[in-house]
């Protein structure tokens, strides 16, 4: 799964580095990205990228209760395409999930511990998500998924299952105002090529949500 991960990159490489013309409104730094919060992502909308915020926690437009978000924080890629809930997005409701890192907690016999992820030759990339309106009586949610896949090799040890990080220059493709079919959409996935990624061990200050700031990506001794 992906349940944590970090954002630190200044707002004009991420406006270069996607292609977006407008400002970012209420962009900041982040060090521990946690579900239930808000997001940056990148949508087409036919006529142009755009970046903003969503909430991480996917809420199908169908849904009666916006609280299921804080169960669909992933999607997993293998059968998105599917399910009910992403079925119609896979189609047409594709999205960049800006990112620089993400975290996972690896098993030890002293218990979980807390590992930063990142690629090797990137400093900023997008997860794969998918995205959906909600409207309720009186507030209409933007909110978001993360596609998981099975780990690859050098992820393995660390977790069982990893995000879907897009190759540079496949971002696009990913997003462009075209329907795709909902296999379609799992085919592109299933046909990308990895980020050879590194790793390294953090404290147990980034297990809670609460805590922001670089003791979250400092390395342990």
């Amino acid at each position: 799964m992906c349940g944590r991960y970090t954002l630190l990159a200044e707002e004009a490489e991420i406006l270069k580095e996607y292609g977006i013309e407008r400002p970012i409104d209420g962009y900041e730094p982040r060090y521990n990205i946690a579900p239930g919060q808000k997001v940056l992502a990148v949508i087409h909308d036919g006529k142009q990228k755009r970046a903003g915020y969503m909430k991480w926690g996917l809420v199908p437009s169908w849904s009666k209760d916006p609280k299921i978000g804080y169960k669909m924080i992933n999607a997993r890629s293998e059968t998105a395409h599917e399910k009910p809930s992403y079925k119609r997005l896979m189609s047409q409701k594709r999205c960049l999930i800006v990112a620089d890192s993400f975290y996972e907690w690896q098993k030890t016999e002293s218990g979980k511990q807390p590992v930063r992820i990142q690629p090797e030759k990137r400093s900023l990339f997008a997860f794969a998500g998918l995205w959906d309106q909600w409207e309720g009586d009186e507030e209409s949610l933007y909110t978001c998924t993360i596609l998981t896949q099975d780990a690859n090799e050098f992820m393995t040890p660390i977790h069982k299952r990893m995000p879907v990080i897009l190759p540079e220059g496949r971002e696009d493709e990913w997003i462009e105002p075209v329907k795709w079919s909902p296999s379609d959409a799992k085919g592109f996935v299933e046909q990308l090529t990895m980020d050879d990624l590194h790793a390294y061990e953090v404290s147990d200050y980034v297990n809670s949500a609460k805590n922001e700031g670089p003791d979250c990506i400092t390395p342990i001794a």
